[in-house]
């Protein structure tokens, strides 16, 4: 029996950037950077930070969910998604500078000029660390304001875009800090930035506890956003994208010079649904097996039948006479004991196998890890 293979159908993903949008947001808006977590190691406990309690002071280094000893681990898994730049992160990963620097040397050596690398630190760190980033070949530097307060980065900020770093702030936007929101990109003004990222603040299992205390609620039952962060987000967008072009400003009818830095407001939904599906997108074409089928979500699916290694061979040979299926469409998973085949195959003959056959379904990522099972004939793992 002749089988037609169902190809990936990925839709078109990318919207046009705005006009002065950093590069690093372009790349992770596409999914074609790599998450690199150099350590969790951070000076400050944010109340609002989003990590999780299993990489919070996490000693490791993770790039995107694969857990890496060294950076040829993280090269290969970059090679796996196609990664078109990194981006850097913690923690803080100018809390372990030297590992940091180490990183983009062998990133910016074993991919090139093009390949994008991005930062995201909250320290204030010494000025002549600035250059020897730049040298080591990153890209672009985003600063996080602790306690919202620029003075002790003003220094710093103006070190990186001098050494060609292209330079912004990034921050989260607290519904409860209207008044300093507002103040923040007032004193924004000719410190060097080239942007200005303004977060949906988010309330995670990581954060909830002190959200709570603060007074925060779901915006909707469908993201992590914190009600409030939005709507303020956008009032101070809007009131920078007015004064870019001379125009009053909607909420007070001042008009105001241009700010000189893009504001770019990134939502939860969109971190959620849009950078993480895509990425998973990403790494599905590029890892994708004969037997699987990449969905909509950037997972994988397939069938499988459980079965002993000594049994393996007979059922894969007999597939291959029944079905007129190709070996490379084959595959058997010492670690889950189980054949993996084409889905179509599963669903047609799972009542004739006497072994449990069923719908997997994973996500493309390294571990590969399971979100479904579902059983397609009576029989079940002993």
């Amino acid at each position: 029996m002749a089988m037609g293979i169902r190809l990936p159908n990925v839709p078109v993903l990318y919207e046009a950037p705005e006009v002065g949008e950093a590069e690093g947001c372009i790349q992770c808006m596409q999914g074609s950077k790599l998450v690199l977590f150099i350590t969790g190691k951070c000076h400050w406990a944010c109340d609002y930070c989003p990590l999780s309690e299993n990489r919070k002071e996490s000693v490791f280094m993770f790039a995107n969910e694969r857990r890496c000893t060294n950076f040829d681990e993280v090269i290969e898994e970059a090679r796996a998604m196609r990664a078109t730049g990194a981006g850097i992160t913690g923690g803080d990963p100018i809390m372990d500078f030297d590992h940091t620097l180490e990183g983009i040397r062998r990133l910016r050596l074993e991919f090139g000029p093009t390949f994008h690398m991005h930062l995201y630190t909250s320290i204030a760190f010494r000025l002549d660390w600035a250059p020897l980033l730049a040298e080591a070949g990153l890209d672009e530097i985003r600063f996080h304001l602790l306690d919202f307060k620029l003075e002790p980065y003003r220094k710093i900020i103006r070190a990186c875009a001098d050494a060609g770093i292209h330079t912004g702030v990034e921050v989260p936007c607290p519904p409860d800090m209207e008044s300093e929101m507002f103040a923040l990109i007032e004193d924004l003004r000719d410190t060097g930035i080239a942007f200005l990222n303004l977060n949906e603040l988010e309330i995670t299992v990581g954060n909830h506890d002190q959200m709570d205390v603060r007074g925060f609620n779901l915006s909707d039952g469908i993201t992590a956003a914190a009600a409030g962060s939005s709507e303020l987000a956008e009032r101070l967008r809007d009131r920078v994208r007015s004064a870019d072009v001379s125009a009053p400003d909607p909420e007070d009818g001042e008009t105001r010079d241009a700010y000189g830095y893009h504001l770019k407001f990134c939502t939860a939904v969109f971190k959620d649904a849009g950078q993480l599906r895509r990425r998973f997108l990403r790494r599905g074409e590029s890892t994708i097996a004969p037997h699987e089928i990449l969905t909509e979500d950037g997972t994988l699916i397939f069938g499988v039948i459980y079965c002993s290694s000594d049994d393996a061979q007979s059922y894969m040979q007999e597939l291959r006479d029944v079905c007129d299926l190709p070996a490379t469409f084959l595959h058997y998973d010492e670690g889950e004991s189980r054949i993996e085949i084409p889905l179509v195959i599963a669903e047609e003959y799972a009542e004739e196998i006497e072994a449990p056959v069923a719908l997997v379904e994973v996500h493309p990522t390294h571990e590969r890890l399971e979100m479904t099972l579902i059983w397609l004939n009576e029989h079940r793992p002993e």
